[in-house]
C-alpha cells in the first residue's frame, strides 16, 4: 500500500478498521498511521478543553457531535487533524511542481493545490498545535511550523519526486533522508570551499577554450558548470561507500569540460586536439574531439582509489546508454565476482535526449532483469530547457524530461543548477540510495545553456526572450561566490582570494603550463587488452588451429545430455536428449545445434566467460538450441553447460526484453570490456537487426578505426529464403558488407556445423578481436545434409572457403560462387543431374576477403566461366561488393530481379523464383 493512500478514500469505517488493528498490534499499520493514532490517543486522554475525547476514530470523524463514556469531542478538531495530514500529503507528492528548481525563467502553473484552503484550513489555524506535526517533526507541531518546514523542505531548490515508489522500505528511507536532512541541510565551510573550487575549474576551462578558440565548437557547459561539483561529490561519495569504478556515458554538451576537471586529462591533451595535432600512436580514422573516451585513475579526497572510464560516444544521443551498462556488467562480472556495488554506471543526459530517444525507455526497462542488471544506475540530466533550437513545450507531452523513471519506480530529484549546495546534496542521496537498493535514481538539474548548440550559434533566432534572460544572468560561480559572503561562510578575503586564484588558474592555462599526466595501473581486463595486438591482412590469410581433443568433446557431451536427478523433461526434450547422446557417443557427427553447445562447452571449460542474449535464445527462435532446460512440474530450469567440470567458466545465456537497440548496446559494451568473453547476440530473425542499426553503424563497424576500442562481439542473424516474407528472410547482408573495409569486421555464412563450431572458437583464439556478423541458418538446422563427423571438430580450422570434390576440373564449364543454405539446394540439383561439369564453391567468408583461397579454388578450372549466385534480389545480398572486392575476376550474377522489397510474401511465386535460380545456374 502506497504511503496514505487511505487519504483519497478516507472513509470513517476504513480509518475505524485500521485504528482497531493499530489497538490490537501498532507494528500492523503503516509506521505512519501509527504515529497518527498513538498522537491521537494521547490528545483522547489529555484534550485542549480538559474534556476526555471519544473513543473510535470513526465516531469522531462522523457528522455532528459524538458522545461515548469517556466525554464528547468535535468532530471539527478530528477532521482538521486529518486534513493536516492530507496538506502533509500533499507536499510530498506535488511541492516538486512548485519547487524553485528554475534559475533562469518563472515555472509554468500546473496547479499544485497546496493552499490552507485547499485542505479546508484557515489562517486561524496556523497557531494550533497539530498531531500530525509527529509525520515531519516526530512531535506535535503547530500547522506554521509544520507549513514552513514543508516549504522549505519540498518547495524550495529541489523539487522531490518519490511518493510513486511501491516498495515501502525504499519510499520510507527517501522521506526520512530528505525531510531530516533537506531540512537541516549544511555543509561545513571546507566543503563549501571545495565546491567553489570546482565550480572555478569549470569555469576556467569554459573561459579558457572560449578565449583561446573562438568560434570552435567545443558544446560548451556555461550555464551548467555545477555539473563539475556535482560529479566531484558523486565520485568522492561512491569512493566511500565501495565503489572501485565509475564509468560515465554522455554526449558532447560539456564533455570537454568533464574530461578535463573530472577525468583529470590534461590542457595539453585538449590543446592538442583543437590544435588538429594527430595523438601519439594514432590509428585509424580518429574521431572529432568532443566524442572520445578516456581513463584515468584518481584518489579522492578521502583516500580512495578509484578508475575512472568515459565511454565514447558518438553523436548519436543517448546510444551509448546500453554500452556502458554492459560494460560495467562485464567488469563486475569479470573482477568483482558479480558484486555489482563495486561498480557504478553513471548516465548524463540532455533534457530533449532522454524524453525523445526511445533508447532511454529500452534501457531503463532493462535495469531490473536478470540478464542486464548493475546494480543500479545514476541518471543525471543537464537539463538547460532547450533541444538544440527546441523548446521543452515542443519536445515532450510529459510534465517532466525525466518521466520515464516512473516505469521502474526511479525517484527524481529536481534541483536548480545555481543551487551548488543542493546539487551536491542531491547527488549524495543518489549515491547512497543506489548503494543501498541497488536501484535507478534520476538528478534532473536546471540550467541554461549560455550559448546557442555549438558557440556560433545564434539561439535569439527562436529563444529571444529566453536568452535576454540568459544574457544578464550570472554564472553558478559567482553567484555561489556571492551569496557565500553574503551568508558569511566565506569572508570578502576569501572570495578576493579565490578570485584571484581563479584568475591566476586561468592565465596558467592561456600560458600552457604544463600539467602532470596521472599514473594509470591497469585493472586485470585491460592488461588482457593489452596482451593482444592489431590485426594485419596476412592474420586472414589461414585460421589459427582450433580443434578440441576428443575427451573434452565427450566430457561436455555428457554434459549437455544429462539432467539432474528428479528433473522431469517434456517427451519433446527426453527425446532431444536422446538424439544428442546418439550423435555425439555413437554416430560420431553433430548437427548444426550440437555443434554450436560444444563450441561453447569447449570455451567454458576453458575456463572463460560465454555470454549469450536475445529474443527466445535459450531454447532459440526455431527450437534447435535447448540450452537451458525447465522441469516439467516445477519449471525450474537448468543450464547443462554449467556442469561440465569442477573448475570451468560460466555459460550465462538470457532471454532478452523485446530489444534489439538496447540489447546489442550491452552486449557491445560487454564485449569491449571483456576480451576473454565469447559475447553472442542473436536475433530473433536476421532483418530485426534494423532496430539495431545505430549500433552497428556508429560503434560496432567502426569503433577501432575511430577510438581504437576493440570488440569481439558475435551477431547471429538468421538469414535465408524459406518463402516466409519480406520480413523473414533477409538479414540483409549487404548493409554489413558496404560497411567492410580495413578488416574491421568479419562476415560469415556458414554451411557446415564444423565451421561453426570452429568460427566460433576462432573469435577468441585470433591475437586480436574483430566483430563477428553471421548470416545464421532456418532450414539447415535439422537439414539432413548438414551434419558434420565429430573428427572434424577434434582437428582442423575455420575454412573460409570450401572447394569442390564432386566436380571433375577438366570438364567444368561453370563455377557457381555461392554462400549459406543456397549452396544445399544447388548441390541437390548437381547430384540429382550428375552434373559434374558444374563446380559449387561455398565462401563461407565474405569479409576479410578470401582472396588467395577463391583464386587456388577457381585456377582448378581453367575453361570455366564464374557465376556468382545469391538468393537476393540483385540489388540486395553480396553480388556488389563481390564486383568490389574481386575485380581481376569477370563474374556474372544470376539472383532474383532488383526490387525494393527483400521477397515476395506468396509462397507460390517464392517457390517460382527459387526454381529459376537453380534453373539458371545450370542451364
Amino acid at each position: 500500500m502506497d504511503n496514505y493512500s487511505y487519504i483519497a478514500n478516507s472513509e470513517p469505517s476504513y480509518i475505524e478498521e485500521l485504528y482497531k488493528s493499530y489497538q490490537q498490534d501498532p507494528t500492523s499499520v503503516e509506521e505512519s498511521w501509527a504515529r497518527f493514532f498513538e498522537g491521537f490517543d494521547f490528545s483522547k486522554k489529555y484534550p485542549q478543553n480538559g474534556t476526555a475525547a471519544s473513543n473510535g476514530v470513526a465516531s469522531a470523524t462522523s457528522n455532528g457531535v459524538a458522545s461515548s463514556k469517556s466525554g464528547v469531542a468535535s468532530d471539527v478538531r478530528i477532521q482538521k487533524e486529518m486534513e493536516v495530514v492530507h496538506l502533509i500529503r500533499g507536499y510530498r507528492s506535488r511541492g516538486h511542481l512548485v519547487a524553485t528548481t528554475n534559475p533562469i525563467r518563472e515555472r509554468k502553473n500546473r496547479g499544485p493545490l497546496l493552499e490552507l484552503a485547499d485542505f479546508k484550513l484557515e489562517e486561524s489555524d496556523l497557531d494550533t498545535v497539530f498531531e500530525a506535526g509527529t509525520e515531519v517533526f516526530g512531535k506535535p507541531a503547530t500547522l506554521r511550523d509544520i507549513v514552513n518546514a514543508l516549504k522549505k523542505i519540498y518547495t524550495s531548490d529541489i523539487g522531490f519526486e518519490y511518493l510513486y515508489i511501491r516498495d515501502r522500505e525504499q519510499k520510507n528511507w527517501l522521506r526520512d533522508k530528505i525531510e531530516k536532512e533537506a531540512l537541516n541541510m549544511e555543509f561545513s565551510i571546507e566543503e563549501k570551499k571545495h565546491i567553489l573550487s570546482k565550480l572555478n575549474e569549470a569555469v576556467v576551462f569554459e573561459n579558457f577554450l572560449h578565449t583561446k578558440y573562438i568560434g570552435q565548437k567545443r558544446f560548451s557547459l556555461e550555464g551548467g558548470e555545477t555539473t563539475i561539483p556535482a560529479l566531484d561529490a558523486m565520485i568522492n561519495k561512491a569512493g566511500e561507500m565501495g565503489v572501485k569504478e565509475v564509468m560515465i556515458g554522455m554526449a558532447h554538451r560539456g564533455r570537454l569540460n568533464v574530461l578535463v576537471n573530472t577525468m583529470r586529462k590534461t590542457y595539453e591533451q585538449v590543446f592538442n586536439e583543437f590544435e588538429g595535432n594527430l595523438p601519439d600512436q594514432v590509428w585509424g580514422d580518429g574521431d572529432v574531439k568532443y566524442h572520445m573516451g578516456f581513463s584515468s585513475q584518481i584518489k579522492t579526497p578521502s583516500g580512495h582509489e578509484m578508475y575512472l572510464k568515459l565511454a565514447p560516444n558518438p553523436s548519436h544521443l543517448e546510444a551509448v546508454n546500453p554500452v556502458v551498462e554492459g560494460f560495467i556488467r562485464a567488469r563486475a562480472d569479470g573482477m568483482y565476482n558479480s558484486d555489482y556495488d563495486r561498480v557504478l554506471p553513471v548516465l548524463i543526459h540532455g533534457d530533449a535526449a532522454v524524453a525523445g530517444q526511445g533508447i532511454v525507455y529500452e534501457v531503463t526497462q532493462m535495469s531490473g532483469l536478470d540478464g542486464y542488471y548493475t546494480g543500479g544506475t545514476i541518471h543525471f540530466v543537464i537539463n538547460n530547457q532547450v533541444g538544440f533550437t527546441t523548446d521543452f513545450e515542443d519536445a515532450r507531452s510529459s510534465i517532466y524530461c525525466t518521466d520515464v523513471a516512473k516505469i521502474v519506480d526511479a525517484p527524481v530529484l529536481h534541483v536548480n543548477g545555481d543551487d551548488p549546495e543542493s546539487v551536491v546534496y542531491c547527488m549524495h542521496l543518489a549515491v547512497e540510495y543506489r548503494q543501498k537498493f541497488n536501484k535507478d535514481i534520476f538528478i534532473d538539474m536546471v540550467c541554461y545553456r549560455r550559448h546557442g548548440h555549438n558557440e556560433s550559434d545564434e539561439p535569439k533566432f527562436t529563444q529571444p526572450v529566453l536568452y535576454k534572460h540568459i544574457e544578464n544572468h550570472q554564472n553558478p560561480r559567482e553567484i555561489y561566490q556571492k551569496k557565500l559572503v553574503e551568508r558569511g561562510d566565506v569572508d570578502a578575503e576569501l572570495a578576493a582570494t579565490m578570485d584571484k586564484e581563479f584568475k591566476a588558474l586561468l592565465q596558467e592555462r592561456l600560458e600552457m603550463v604544463k600539467q602532470k599526466v596521472l599514473p594509470y595501473a591497469m585493472p586485470k581486463l585491460e592488461l588482457e587488452w593489452r596482451s593482444l595486438r592489431k590485426s594485419t591482412p596476412e592474420d586472414f590469410e589461414k585460421s589459427p588451429n582450433t580443434g578440441v581433443p576428443l575427451e573434452t568433446l565427450e566430457k561436455i557431451g555428457k554434459a549437455i545430455t544429462t539432467i539432474p536427478e528428479g528433473f522431469q523433461t517434456l517427451k519433446q526434450i527426453d527425446k532431444l536428449l536422446k538424439d544428442r547422446h546418439q550423435m555425439i557417443f555413437e554416430d560420431k557427427s553433430v548437427n548444426w545445434a550440437t555443434a554450436e553447445l560444444l563450441a561453447y562447452g569447449s570455451v567454458v571449460a576453458e575456463d572463460k566467460i560465454v555470454r549469450v542474449s536475445g529474443q527466445d535464445v535459450q531454447r532459440g527462435t526455431f527450437s534447435h538450441r535447448h540450452a537451458v532446460l525447465h522441469d516439467a512440474e516445477t519449471n525450474e530450469a537448468y543450464n547443462n553447460l554449467n556442469h561440465i567440470q569442477e573448475k570451468q567458466g560460466r555459460f550465462m545465456i538470457y532471454n532478452s526484453l523485446l530489444s534489439e537497440y538496447g540489447v546489442l548496446g550491452f552486449e557491445f559494451g560487454y564485449a569491449m570490456a571483456n576480451p576473454g568473453a565469447l559475447v553472442i547476440w542473436e536475433a530473433q530473425f536476421g532483418d530485426f537487426v534494423n532496430g539495431a542499426q545505430v549500433m552497428i553503424d556508429q560503434f560496432i563497424s567502426s569503433s577501432e578505426t575511430k577510438w581504437d576500442r576493440w570488440t569481439g562481439l558475435v551477431m547471429l542473424l538468421p538469414h535465408g529464403y524459406e518463402g516466409q516474407g519480406p520480413e523473414h528472410s533477409n538479414a540483409r547482408p549487404e548493409r554489413f558488407l558496404q560497411l567492410a573495409a580495413d578488416n574491421n569486421i568479419i562476415i560469415t555464412n556458414v554451411t557446415t556445423p564444423a565451421n561453426l563450431f570452429h568460427m566460433m572458437r576462432r573469435q577468441l583464439a585470433l591475437p586480436f578481436r574483430k566483430p563477428l556478423i553471421v548470416m545464421s541458418p532456418k532450414s539447415m538446422l535439422r537439414h539432413p545434409l548438414c551434419i558434420s563427423p565429430l573428427d572434424e571438430l577434434v582437428k582442423g580450422r575455420f575454412q573460409e572457403t570450401i572447394g569442390d570434390d564432386y566436380a571433375d576440373p577438366k570438364k567444368v564449364k561453370k563455377v557457381l560462387l555461392v554462400t549459406g543454405k543456397l549452396y544445399y539446394e544447388l548441390l541437390e540439383k548437381q547430384q540429382a543431374d550428375n552434373r559434374d561439369d558444374v563446380a559449387i564453391i561455398r565462401m563461407e567468408q565474405m569479409h576479410p576477403f578470401p582472396k588467395k583461397q577463391l583464386d587456388a579454388h577457381i585456377a582448378k578450372y581453367k575453361k570455366a566461366k564464374v557465376y556468382w549466385v545469391q538468393e537476393e534480389p540483385f540489388n540486395m545480398g553480396g553480388w556488389t561488393f563481390m564486383l568490389r572486392m574481386y575485380p581481376e575476376q569477370p563474374l556474372e550474377v544470376i539472383a532474383r530481379r532488383p526490387s525494393a522489397s527483400p521477397s515476395t510474401g506468396f509462397a507460390k511465386i517464392h517457390k517460382q523464383e527459387q526454381e529459376e535460380i537453380i534453373r539458371r545456374a545450370f542451364q
